[in-house]
């Protein structure tokens, strides 16, 4: 499987995962100038933009280290994009972090890092 593919379903995963337990997908794979945030949903009201990092190993460090705080930036302006795009009210904008170890072809452990980061203050 190469990188592309484990990042895909990844991302499907989350997504499955966050439909789970109730929390309603609006957006994947959104794209801007700025870049792109693999998953946009709604925890009750407030907004939520999430990074999906799926790691086969963690030779190069576990999934969620890969958020860095350049990346963190990166994702507030994505953020700020959206916002602008989605033209609706003023709402709570939280940001989340899920991290996936694929432990063998049908095993991942998945780790939801609520509110993972917060940008500016």
């Amino acid at each position: 499987m190469d990188k592309q593919e484990v990042g895909r379903r990844g991302e499907d995963a989350a997504a499955a995962y966050l439909d789970r337990i109730g929390m309603t997908v609006i957006d994947r794979n959104w794209r801007c100038p700025a870049g792109e945030v693999d998953v946009v949903f709604l925890d009750g009201e407030t907004l939520v933009l999430c990074e999906v990092k799926t790691r086969t190993t963690d030779a190069k460090g576990t999934p969620e280290a890969a958020v860095t705080p350049q990346k963190q930036r990166r994702i507030a302006r994505i953020a700020t994009a959206y916002l602008a795009d989605a033209a609706s009210e003023p709402c709570q904008v939280r940001f989340d972090v899920i991290s996936i170890r694929v432990l063998a072809e049908d095993r991942a452990l998945l780790r939801h890092h609520r509110a993972a980061f917060a940008v500016g203050a």
